[in-house]
C-alpha cells in the first residue's frame, strides 16, 4: 500500500491519517525533541561528585493529546477508534520481535520524516461520545529514536571497480586524466543527506564468492569468506537497529560473517563516503545494492 500524502500538521499512524483537517484533532504532541538518556554516571568513591560514563539514547516516547470531533455522529467516532485499533494491533507487528509500526510526521517547511515503533497506549474517553467528541490519550514508543527520511535511497555497485584508477594497454595519445577527488563523478559513493548516522540494508546478488564490503573512511569491513553465491541468488545484510540479520533470499539465516565483522558498527555517517567491495566472479555480473534512509537528529 502506498504511503498517504501528508499536509502540514498531519500524522500517518500505520495508515490512519490524523491531525489537521481530519476527524482526529491533535491538540499537542510531546517527545519529539531530545530523546531520553540512559546514563552510566557513577558516584566517585570517598569524594564529591560523579564520574561521567557514556550516555546512550533510550527509546523515544511520543505522546499525543488528541480528540475525535465528529459532531452528532457517535457511530462515526466508534468507527474511527476501531480503525486506529486495527492499525495498531496488527499481529504482524505485535507478535513479531523487531517489527514496528511506522509513524510519519509532517511539519511546516520540513520534509516528511518517520519513526518505527509500537503503540503503547490508545485510551479513548467515551463520556461525551453521544455529542461526537472523544478525547484520546495516545502513546507511541520508537525503539530507535532517530528520525528517518520518508523515501529510501538505493545505489548499486558492480564488482571490480578500482577507485585508484589506471590505464588498460594499449594506450593511445592524447591521454586525458580526470581528477578523482570529485565524489559525484565516481561510482561507489553513497550520500547520507541527514545529520545522523544511518544504517544500510546490503544485498549481494551472485554469482560471487569470498565477499568483503568496506566503508573506506572508517575502514570498517563486513567479510564473508566462505560465501559462494550461485547466479541469481542473493543474501541480505540488514544493519538497522532492531534487525541486524544476515538472511537468504528464501528467508533463512545466512551465517557467513567472519567473527571480526561488526554489523552493529557498519553505519553510513552524514555526508558522502566511499564503499568498496571485493569478491570472485568471472562473469562480472555480481552486484552489491545498498538501500538506506537519510537520518536526522531532529524534525
Amino acid at each position: 500500500m502506498p504511503d498517504l500524502d501528508l499536509s502540514d500538521w498531519q500524522y500517518d499512524l500505520g495508515g490512519v491519517l490524523i491531525g489537521a483537517g481530519t476527524q482526529v484533532n491533535v491538540i499537542e504532541t510531546a517527545g519529539l525533541g531530545r530523546p531520553p538518556v540512559r546514563d552510566n554516571d557513577v558516584d566517585m568513591p570517598s569524594m564529591d561528585g560523579q564520574w561521567a560514563g557514556p550516555d546512550y539514547w533510550a527509546g523515544r516516547q511520543v505522546q499525543f493529546d488528541a480528540a475525535i470531533k465528529i459532531p452528532g455522529d457517535p457511530d462515526a467516532c466508534h468507527n474511527m477508534i476501531a480503525s486506529m485499533q486495527a492499525a495498531t494491533d496488527a499481529a504482524a507487528v505485535r507478535l513479531v520481535g523487531g517489527q514496528g509500526l511506522t509513524l510519519r510526521i509532517k511539519r511546516p517547511g520540513r520534509p516528511v520524516k518517520r519513526l518505527t515503533g509500537r503503540v503503547r497506549k490508545l485510551d479513548p474517553e467515551y463520556k461525551d461520545v453521544i455529542h461526537g467528541y472523544v478525547p484520546i490519550d495516545l502513546e507511541y514508543l520508537a525503539h530507535d529514536p532517530t528520525f528517518y527520511a520518508d523515501t529510501q535511497t538505493t545505489t548499486e555497485l558492480p564488482l571490480g571497480w578500482l577507485t585508484g584508477g589506471g590505464f588498460a594497454a594499449p594506450v593511445a595519445a592524447p591521454i586525458y586524466v580526470q581528477d578523482g577527488t570529485v565524489a559525484a563523478d565516481r561510482p561507489g559513493w553513497v550520500t547520507n543527506n541527514g545529520d545522523a548516522d544511518t544504517w544500510p540494508v546490503i544485498r549481494i546478488t551472485g554469482p560471487v564468492a569470498d565477499v568483503t564490503i568496506t566503508h573506506v573512511a572508517t575502514g570498517r569491513s563486513l567479510a564473508l569468506p566462505t560465501l559462494n553465491l550461485a547466479a541469481g541468488r542473493w543474501i541480505e545484510l540488514d544493519t538497522r537497529p532492531g534487525y541486524r540479520t544476515v538472511t537468504w533470499d528464501n528467508g533463512g539465516n545466512a551465517t557467513y560473517l567472519s567473527p571480526a565483522s561488526r554489523i552493529d558498527l557498519f553505519s553510513l555517517p552524514p555526508g558522502t563516503s566511499e564503499m568498496r567491495w571485493t569478491g570472485f566472479d568471472n562473469t562480472n555480473s555480481a552486484r552489491l545494492r545498498l538501500t538506506w534512509r537519510d537520518a536526522y537528529i531532529a524534525l
